[in-house]
C-alpha cells in the first residue's frame, strides 16, 4: 500500500520487522523480534528482500498518485465543468478506489518477493509437519530476480499474484482512508483564506492520514503476508478466509493486530513526506504551465 517516495533506512528496517510479527512463528513482541533477528542473521537481516522494494518504489508511488490526481481532474470535468474544480468527497472516495485498485496489479509482484525472501529463513511447523529453514548459504531464493523467475516458474502468473485478493482488501479501503482524511484534515488546519495549504498543514495532515490508514489495514495487512509468506516450503492456506480462519483458531483475534504499532509509527512520518512531496510537485507543474501559457 502506502509506501515512501524514497526508501530510508529506519522505513526499511519496520518493513523487515512488520512482514515477520505478522507472518512469522516464536516472536513474542517487536523488541523479541528485533533480538531475534539480529541473533541469527546479524544486521543484514532487517534489510533483507528490500532491494525490490527501494528499486520499484518510485515508480509504484508515482503511478498511484498520479492515478489519484488525474481521476480527481477527469471527475471534475464530468461532473462539474471544471478538472480544478475543488473535489467533493464522492470524488476523493472514487479516486481513492481507482488508485487503490491500481496499486495492487503493481505492488503484488514487489510484496510477494520481498515477504518470499524475508520468510525463507524462518522455521515451518504445524502439528505434523516441521520443516526448518534451508542452510545458511543455501537459500530457497538467491535474491529477487531469481525469487520472482521461481515463484512464477512453479506457481506461474497466479503465483506471483499469490495474495492479490486480499491486497486489494486492504488497499482499496486503505486508500480511501488515506486520501479522505488527510483532504479533511489538510482543510481543516490549513488558515481561512489561504489559496493553498502550507507545507506544514501538509506534513501534519499526511502524517495523521498514514497513522489512520495503515492501523485500520494491519488485520487484512496479516492476512495479506501470510498468504504471501505461504508456499516457500507448503502450502498451508487454501485462500483467504482459509487463512482468516486457521490464523483465529490457532492465535485467537489478536493476531490480526500483529505489527499494528509498526505500522502506525511507520504511516506517520512516510505519509508526510510522500504527502508533502507530492504537492510541492502540483505546485511546482503549474508554476511552470502559468509561465509557460501566460
Amino acid at each position: 500500500m502506502r509506501g515512501c517516495l524514497k526508501v530510508e533506512p529506519e522505513c526499511a528496517f519496520l518493513l523487515g520487522m512488520e512482514t515477520r510479527l505478522q507472518a512469522g512463528q516464536g516472536y513474542g513482541n517487536t523488541l523479541n523480534c528485533i533480538l531475534t533477528v539480529y541473533r541469527n542473521e546479524s544486521v543484514a537481516g532487517f534489510f533483507k528482500g528490500m532491494s525490490f522494494p527501494l528499486a520499484s518504489i518510485a515508480v509504484y508511488s508515482s503511478v498511484v498518485f498520479g492515478v489519484f490526481s488525474n481521476t480527481q481532474r477527469l471527475l471534475g470535468q464530468l461532473r462539474h465543468g471544471d478538472a480544478s474544480h475543488a473535489p467533493a468527497l464522492v470524488d476523493v472516495a472514487l479516486a481513492s478506489t481507482v488508485a487503490g485498485f491500481i496499486s495492487v496489479g503493481i505492488g503484488t509482484p514487489v510484496d510477494l518477493v520481498k515477504i518470499r525472501l524475508q520468510m525463507q529463513t524462518q522455521t515451518y511447523s504445524t502439528a505434523n509437519v516441521k520443516l526448518k529453514p534451508t542452510v545458511p548459504g543455501f537459500p530457497v531464493y538467491q535474491g529477487p530476480i531469481h525469487c520472482f523467475r521461481t515463484v512464477l516458474q512453479k506457481e506461474g502468473i497466479a503465483g506471483i499474484y499469490r495474495g492479490m485478493g486480499a491486497m486489494l482488501l486492504r488497499d482499496v479501503p486503505g486508500y480511501c482512508l488515506y486520501f479522505i482524511p488527510y483532504t479533511f484534515f489538510c482543510g481543516w488546519i490549513t488558515p481561512d483564506g489561504s489559496i493553498s495549504p502550507n507545507p506544514a498543514s501538509i506534513w501534519l495532515a499526511g502524517g495523521v492520514a498514514g497513522a489512520i490508514s495503515w492501523g485500520t489495514a494491519t488485520p487484512m495487512d496479516v492476512v495479506k503476508s501470510r498468504l504471501q509468506a505461504d508456499g516457500v516450503y507448503l502450502n498451508k492456506y487454501k485462500g483467504i478466509l482459509d487463512c482468516i480462519l486457521q490464523s483465529y483458531q490457532n492465535e485467537g483475534l489478536k493476531v490480526f493486530f500483529r505489527g499494528i504499532t509498526i505500522n502506525a509509527v511507520r504511516g506517520f512520518p512516510t505519509s508526510s513526506a510522500m504527502f508533502l512531496g507530492y504537492e510541492l510537485s502540483l505546485k511546482a507543474m503549474k508554476r511552470d504551465q502559468t509561465e509557460t501559457n501566460p
